[in-house]
């Protein structure tokens, strides 16, 4: 049985978006209603946190320096130091019960994050920020865009409408960024609980966080079959990220249920279930 350990010291209102920094030994992740952006640093315990100033679904590092992330406003750069964050594009500015939520950058360093309507309705969408700064709509319509990851041949992209229940697949051409040949590899509509944000590991294995559900899955889309299940002691689990120096800890967070008491509930957490991530990559543009 793998037990969870919790790490750092910070409570999420609602943790998303967890992804390892390898340059700087670090994991970064936001807290979405609390409008911050956490980078905690293993080898030492520190946790530095940004206040953006609006609600923030995810954040990847950018390869010139700084950080980029995606919030109620559309996409932003981070200057680090000072803290400041710069407007790059607002994509959805009509809309404005939607914000972006969960994302990540492909095998050639474009930025991928899609949106979640708020009141719940199929008006939310799939975006591509590429290296010239250009945004580009992929998928639509969703409801609430949420874990996105890439083979490690780039072939294949997978992709979380968490409402839908259902994990979908793509063709995915690196060189041009089209998708194509959509596909659901694992309906999940069975499950009381929603898939939410998700890893894959190198071997092309997906681990999903439930979200409502306390748990973290991994599904195996060569087999269809999940193969592995690791609980945790407090009921929304958000999104995970595999991390470390040999990429073999696989870090949870989560957020707050408002109508249950959980002392975890929030906090981020690692284990060891004995697979390897892959690298992230870094922004390109």
């Amino acid at each position: 049985m793998i037990t969870p350990e919790l790490v750092g010291t910070y409570t999420s209102v609602w943790g998303e978006g967890p992804l390892w920094d390898a340059e700087r030994a670090r994991l970064l992740y936001v807290d979405i209603e609390a409008y911050k952006i956490i980078a905690y640093t293993p080898a030492t315990g520190e946790e530095k946190v940004w206040d953006v100033g609006q609600r923030v679904g995810t954040v990847v590092v950018r390869k010139k320096g700084g950080l980029v992330w995606a919030g109620d406003e559309g996409f932003f750069f981070l200057d680090e130091a000072t803290g400041i964050s710069t407007l790059i594009a607002d994509p959805e500015p009509e809309l404005p019960d939607n914000r972006f939520n969960d994302g990540k950058c492909d095998p050639a360093g474009r930025l991928w994050a899609g949106t979640i309507n708020l009141k719940k309705q199929p008006e939310a969408s799939l975006y591509c920020l590429d290296t010239d700064l250009s945004v580009t709509k992929k998928f639509s319509p969703v409801t609430n865009s949420n874990g996105i990851v890439w083979t490690r041949d780039g072939a294949t992209m997978y992709y979380i409408d968490t409402p839908s229940k259902k994990i979908r697949a793509f063709d995915f051409d690196v060189a041009t960024g089209s998708i194509s040949h959509e596909r659901v590899i694992w309906d999940t509509s069975a499950d009381s609980t929603s898939p939410d944000g998700m890893t894959i590991d190198s071997e092309d294995r997906l681990w999903v966080a439930f979200c409502h559900g306390g748990k973290v899955v991994c599904f195996d889309p060569a087999t269809s079959s999940v193969v592995q299940q690791v609980d945790f002691p407090c009921i929304e689990t958000t999104a995970c990220a595999f991390g470390g120096p040999e990429l073999r800890d696989l870090y949870v967070v989560t957020g707050v249920k408002p109508s249950l008491e959980e002392a975890t509930a929030g906090r981020l957490f690692v284990c060891r279930p004995g697979a390897q991530g892959v690298p992230s990559v870094p922004f390109a543009g």
